[in-house]
């Protein structure tokens, strides 16, 4: 009886696929991938810029766990479109800046590695906050109409 249960109740494993498969599960794996590549060429050549990449691939795990077990839903304390937004803003921002001063000061390959990629993250999070911008998302419905012929 309760195996059956369990391989008829949705899992943890369903949630995480199904979830996966979704624009935003796919931006927010791409940003944390992304972000461990950088902070590897970072890394490699001097630790000055790596805290934005392990800041940045941090909150993307943590908003790709909150919208894995849907979380989002269940806790209304905070405004998680907006956190998401400006989470995904404000890494854009930062990363084309990185990005900027990284690519002026060229040392080496792996920091103008580093500036590149930071520039497809920033492409990639500004991406990621267009699509997730709270007002672009609100429906309007169509107001209901009086008929042609007058009043009833």
């Amino acid at each position: 009886m309760a195996d059956s249960e369990r391989l008829s109740a949705p899992g943890c494993w369903t949630a995480c696929t199904n979830f996966w498969r979704t624009r935003k599960g796919i931006l927010l794996f791409a940003e944390i991938v992304l972000c461990l590549v950088i902070l590897i060429c970072f890394s490699a050549s001097t630790s000055a810029y790596s805290s934005l990449s392990v800041i940045e691939m941090i909150l993307a795990a943590i908003f790709f766990v909150i919208y894995m077990c849907d979380l989002h839903n269940k806790i209304q304390i905070i405004n998680w479109p907006w956190s998401d937004f400006f989470r995904t803003l404000i890494a854009a921002i930062l990363y084309l800046i990185t990005s900027i001063v990284v690519l002026v000061n060229e040392r080496n390959h792996s920091r103008i590695t580093a500036g590149v990629l930071g520039l497809i993250a920033t492409c990639l999070f500004g991406y990621d906050a267009y699509i997730t911008f709270p007002l672009r998302q609100q429906r309007h419905s169509a107001a209901p109409t009086d008929p042609a012929d007058g009043p009833v």
